[in-house]
């Protein structure tokens, strides 16, 4: 790695907290960012800045040098909403450039309003190092809100994008030159482990981790688990989560006497998420838009059989239904799906250890090494 000094500009929406002279912002994002800290001086981040306390889904980043400069959220979901951010916009854009002409290494989190306004400010740095990370579904023919397909416009175009890696989940045809596939990972070599799944006599485990929001549809990972009891299988779901629908699911798991059956458990940290994987049999995640589902990838790695919808590169991830179930979003042909596993523990060991193959290549030491690499471009 060149022996100069990085400093690194990380331009996100994500929200975060501070607490105790320290920043907090969504785990996932922030143990993913820890990694690429290890190989940085400085920190400079520009993102919202909230003031709650870190929750359990909350983490910190590991840095001793952080300059956190502070942008105001917006949204263009109403008109009231674009007007404010009429007058927000100029902030947000001055903050970005100089933070961006601060640092040696930009580093931009699409898709999202602040990443946006980032890939139009990233054109006046031709020659600085940057990368993307493109969190969301970069598959060209689905349908997405136009703010991500400018995004995706600008980010793929190497004549407005210059110097830049643009990492995306999944390979995808016509990409241009600075589209590198990549992924994301969240357990290390030294967790490798045999985990022993239970006798579907016992119980057949299924678990579900996501924000229980109408874009994940857990409510369909619901209404599955009830036909399945209902045609007398022995199934349980365990739910990890919270959100704007966590009240409608109650009442309904209240309405159709599911109590004894579905478990909703709220936000849990990454230890009690890590142990329902470990006793699951399969993780679901009916999604209508992902980019790398990470709740697949983590229950896959502990033998969970995926039962996902084609959406992104999940396609990729289960080998085309090889190792897991594709969805077809229609209830009676779904529950079929699966009771055709439910019904044949052999099936599903195949299964099972297919998935934990596929999902351990793609350990936290692969990613940092992956990471180093990207970093050593200097």
């Amino acid at each position: 790695m060149s022996s100069s000094i990085i400093k690194f500009a990380i331009i996100t929406h994500v929200n975060h907290i501070q607490n105790e002279m320290k920043f907090f912002g969504y785990a996932p994002y922030t143990r993913e960012m820890n990694i690429w800290l290890k190989y940085v001086d400085e920190l400079i981040v520009v993102a919202p800045l909230k003031h709650n306390n870190p929750s359990v889904i909350d983490h910190f980043y590991q840095h001793h040098i952080i300059d956190f400069r502070k942008v105001p959220d917006f949204n263009v979901t109403s008109l009231k909403n674009i007007f404010f951010s009429v007058f927000k916009l100029p902030i947000i854009f001055w903050q970005i450039f100089k933070a961006m002409k601060n640092a040696n290494h930009i580093h931009l989190r699409c898709p999202g309003n602040i990443g946006l306004i980032g890939c139009v400010v990233q054109m006046f740095f031709p020659h600085k190092i940057k990368t993307a990370k493109y969190a969301g579904n970069w598959d060209p023919g689905s349908k997405q809100p136009w703010t991500y397909k400018l995004q995706k416009y600008i980010l793929s175009n190497t004549f407005l994008t210059r110097n830049m890696q643009v990492l995306v989940y999944g390979e995808w045809e016509n990409q241009t030159s600075n589209i590198k596939p990549f992924f994301t990972a969240t357990y290390s070599e030294n967790e490798k482990k045999v985990v022993i799944k239970e006798n579907f006599k016992t119980k057949i485990q299924f678990v579900f981790v996501g924000s229980l929001v109408s874009g994940k549809n857990p409510m369909y990972a619901i209404q599955l688990i009830e036909k399945l009891k209902n045609k007398g299988k022995n199934v349980v779901l365990n739910v990890y989560g919270n959100g704007t629908e966590s009240t409608v699911l109650e009442g309904y798991i209240k309405t159709h006497q599911l109590e004894n059956t579905i478990f909703l458990h709220g936000n849990q940290n990454q230890e009690i998420v890590k142990k329902a994987y470990q006793k699951s049999h399969f993780v679901l995640l009916p999604s209508k838009s992902e980019g790398w589902p990470k709740a697949i990838a983590e229950g896959m790695f502990w033998g969970c059989v995926p039962v996902a919808t084609k959406v992104s590169c999940v396609p990729y991830m289960l080998d085309f239904g090889n190792r897991g179930i594709l969805l077809e979003m229609n209830l009676d042909k779904d529950v079929l799906q699966l009771e055709k596993i439910v019904e044949d523990e052999k099936i599903f060991m195949i299964l099972s250890e297919l998935a934990k193959d596929w999902s351990q290549i793609y350990t936290t030491d692969v990613f940092e090494t992956e990471i180093k690499k990207l970093l050593e471009k200097r």
